[in-house]
């Protein structure tokens, strides 16, 4: 019995290349529902155990609980003293529970807006991130229109998202497409009007290799 349900499972040993993709985009793109999405398709076809790194879930309930004690306000992840204060350590904490897993040779999806890192080119960084230096870093760049991503937000009803649609002219100046030099590499997933054959497209693409750089993908549906 357990020599038959061992031939059924993958050979995770000869498993050479652990997958690290990041899911990035600003809120209302629809990124942790393509994160859910990919994962399943992701493991099959590469034969390899995954982990879903969703940095809302993470560190969603410390941060609130922490800048609900300094300010009163255990919603707030876009003023000031958040961005200032919790931002990068909460990034941190995402690519170090990453490299942890793919020191393990479990491959990781990572969730979150990351629009800094992507800006600066920091996702690339095997060094700057703190992971293998043979871990196949995929970077998946989430798009809507601003109309659509604020819909979605005000449809959603997340309390954490009352400063973003209170402040959304402040909101929306750190929204940015990615350009140029920016755009290098990335994975780009326009997700406003999505069909059900663009997610073969893009998981082909983050399994394939050598990834081909400034690929423009079509949407994939939410």
């Amino acid at each position: 019995m357990q020599a038959a349900l061992a031939a059924q499972l993958p050979h995770w040993g000869s498993i050479d290349v652990t997958h690290l993709v990041f899911i990035c985009g600003h809120a209302g793109t629809g990124k942790t529902t393509l994160a859910k999405r990919l994962i399943g398709p992701l493991m099959k076809a590469t034969g390899e155990a995954c982990c879903l790194l969703d940095k809302d879930t993470l560190y969603g309930v410390y941060s609130a609980a922490a800048i609900g004690a300094l300010t009163g306000d255990p919603n707030d992840r876009d003023s000031p003293l958040f961005l200032q204060h919790f931002r990068d350590p909460e990034y941190r904490g995402l690519f170090d529970t990453a490299a942890e897993n793919l020191r393990l040779g479990i491959g990781v999806i990572a969730v979150g807006p990351l629009s800094r890192e992507v800006r600066e080119r920091r996702l690339f960084d095997h060094v700057w991130l703190g992971v293998p230096k043979d871990a196949k870093i995929s970077v998946v760049w989430v798009s809507t229109s601003e109309e659509t991503a604020r819909e979605r937000i005000a449809a959603r009803g997340n309390p954490n998202d009352a400063y973003k649609l209170a402040h959304w002219e402040d909101y929306r100046q750190r929204r940015f497409v990615p350009a140029a030099r920016e755009r290098e590499g990335l994975l780009m997933f326009d997700n406003t009007s999505p069909t059900p054959a663009d997610f073969d497209t893009l998981l082909a693409e983050i399994v394939r290799s050598p990834q081909s750089p400034g690929v423009m993908l079509p949407p994939m549906p939410v």
